[in-house]
């Protein structure tokens, strides 16, 4: 018997609207599940002013869970709009991200294997002004072998702090004084991450290393061989507040040449001679590398800002005579996180363009007309050519 017209029109639209509802449930589908990286942000950043700048630093931790090598291909961070604030890939993620497991160097770094840890060290831009209190995240692309597709994940959210850096007087007189950093450093102390007490930390995160040079960029006499021959050897080190004495060292001896100075130092002398002033609030200041018998201060003493409280030397793990100064979280010289801070006053004499053209000795370039030579509540920006008030 003939099926009527009507049925059988009905019938096609219902096979018709079956396989659209079917297509459609198939296209939902979401991608199937894969292992791949655990990301963490273990300190969470506060924001700090370098070189007329607002930048959070910190670093983001990648694990791979997957049993396969996974390459990282890009970094973005994105804030709670999703917009994009930075993007990472080809050679500028690979000079940020950094592995325990690899010498300086690697060329193959971005390639994690099964249970590797990279670290990506960021530096990600803010606006100069309005609120701080925006949450971000990160979004990562991997490509696992064999695929041409990448694949994505997204984690490491945080808010960022609306504390504000701790703000200090000078650690030291006059000038010029370079401050000796360098985010990029491979194994600078922004780079340098310590597990000596059941956690990682990174206390050098905010490090300076003061080198006092002349006008021509020299920072010593003669070859620099002998350690009294450089400027800085002997300057007087100073309260950066009005602080109480935490901890102190002294005893190491010190080489009168560099030549002299053992090539390999414990770890637990690494700092030198050194003492550390509880400022409040979980802060404590670092200075490092002090000259023998020139600590002027004991545990528990009260200093006032300005004060002297130890000589520069060339004491502990040290290149040449300077004065190691950083800002923690801890009463511990390694077992602690690196804190931002802002100098109330200095002055900007230049800067060097490049840290081997210090290394060689080489005239640093005077401030640029129309540069703000006298900032306020800042960090001073690598291998800026400083002066603080006597």
């Amino acid at each position: 018997m003939p099926v009527p017209r009507v049925k059988r029109n009905l019938a096609c639209c219902l096979i018709l609207i079956v396989s659209l509802v079917g297509s459609s449930v198939a296209l939902s589908q979401p991608p199937s599940l894969q292992q791949s990286f655990d990301l963490q942000i273990p300190w969470h950043p506060i924001p700090v002013v370098i070189g007329g700048k607002k930048l959070l630093l910190y670093e983001l931790h990648l694990t791979n869970f997957a049993p396969i090598d996974l390459t990282l291909k890009r970094i973005e961070i994105l804030d709670s709009v999703g917009v994009v604030l930075c993007d990472l890939r080809d050679s500028e993620l690979k000079g940020i991200v950094g592995r325990i497991d690899h010498s300086v160097g690697a060329t193959e770094k971005l390639l994690i294997p099964p249970g590797g840890r990279a670290l990506a060290y960021l530096s990600v831009p803010l606006g100069m002004s309005g609120a701080n209190a925006i949450r971000l995240t990160h979004r990562i692309e991997y490509q696992a072998p064999g695929h041409s597709e990448r694949a994505s994940v997204q984690g490491g959210a945080f808010t960022v702090s609306v504390e504000q850096p701790v703000s200090i007087g000078p650690p030291l007189h006059g000038g010029p004084w370079v401050a000796v950093y360098d985010t990029s450093w491979e194994r600078g102390h922004r780079r340098v991450p310590y597990a000596v007490e059941g956690s990682v930390h990174i206390p050098g995160r905010f490090a300076i290393d003061w080198i006092k040079v002349d006008k021509n960029g020299k920072y010593f006499d003669g070859d620099g061989s002998i350690i009294r021959d450089w400027y800085g050897y002997g300057a007087e080190v100073l309260a950066v507040a009005d602080s109480v004495v935490a901890a102190t060292r002294d005893g190491i001896p010190e080489s009168a040449t560099l030549s002299k100075n053992p090539a390999s130092i414990k770890l637990e002398d690494a700092s030198g001679n050194y003492v550390a002033l509880d400022l409040g609030a979980g802060h404590y200041a670092f200075y490092e590398h002090l000259k023998p018998g020139s600590i002027r201060v004991k545990p528990n003493d009260h200093v006032r800002r300005g004060s002297v409280i130890g000589l520069l030397g060339y004491t502990g793990e040290s290149t040449g005579p300077h004065l190691h100064f950083h800002i923690s979280d801890n009463n511990s010289p390694l077992n602690a996180e690196g804190l931002p801070y802002q100098l109330e006053q200095f002055t900007i004499l230049g800067s060097y363009p490049s840290i081997e053209t210090f290394g060689k000795s080489q005239p640093w370039s005077p401030a640029p007309a129309g540069l703000d030579a006298r900032p306020r509540g800042e960090f001073p920006a690598p291998l800026t050519v400083a002066e603080f008030a006597d």
